[in-house]
């Protein structure tokens, strides 16, 4: 008979989150299917879009909302560094697409399957923050940062492999950018579990 009074602010952070998945498939797309490069970049770029407009409407609601879930500052921290993930994601979309990257190598899928990883480990925390189980977060806050470690190898260890084998001074420049902006994903996700940890920390 009576129904849960609906949250604007929780109600925004499950359609961020669920954005995001959206832009980790997309991007997969775009990966799997490098010739089709354009196409899946204007998709992302829609979806990046949809992204800006759910965070405006959190920061819309904490000037007109006096009580909020969780302290105003986390909440528009959390925000912006999921909207940064999805920026780092739409960029490296983009660059792969003005790069003509039609040749995507080993390291390019081993840190798209990083971000797909992190993605989701985010996904799943901000579910369990929208039904307010904090304790449950922790789990994939400490999965998010083991993540980022394996990319910050991964860096490493294509960076290494690239100047070690590559001889075109060009194509060097473009694969170490992506490597670069790649890694910056998985470096964005970190500074969401930073905040998701600091919210647990502060409500406990």
């Amino acid at each position: 008979m009576f129904q849960k009074k609906r949250d604007i602010f929780f109600d925004n952070l499950t359609m961020i989150a669920k954005n995001l998945q959206l832009a980790s498939q997309v991007f997969r797309q775009e990966i799997d299917t490098p010739a089709d490069a354009e196409e899946y970049a204007v998709q992302l770029k829609t979806v990046e879009e949809m992204g800006d407009h759910y965070t405006h409407e959190i920061i819309l609601a904490l000037n007109r909302t006096f009580i909020t879930p969780f302290e105003r500052e986390d909440l528009l921290g959390l925000s912006l560094k999921l909207d940064d993930v999805l920026d780092c994601l739409e960029a490296c979309a983009s660059r792969l697409e003005i790069y003509n990257m039609v040749e995507i190598d080993h390291y390019m899928l081993l840190f798209t399957k990083n971000i797909e990883e992190c993605i989701q480990e985010i996904t799943y925390a901000i579910s369990h923050l929208v039904d307010k189980r904090l304790s449950d977060m922790s789990k994939h806050i400490h999965k998010i940062n083991e993540l980022e470690n394996i990319a910050d190898d991964l860096l490493r260890d294509s960076l290494k492999t690239l100047f070690s084998n590559c001889t075109d001074a060009i194509e060097l420049i473009k694969r170490k950018d992506i490597y670069g902006m790649m890694e910056a994903v998985s470096d964005s996700c970190e500074d969401v579990a930073n905040i998701l940890e600091g919210i647990i920390m502060r409500s406990s």
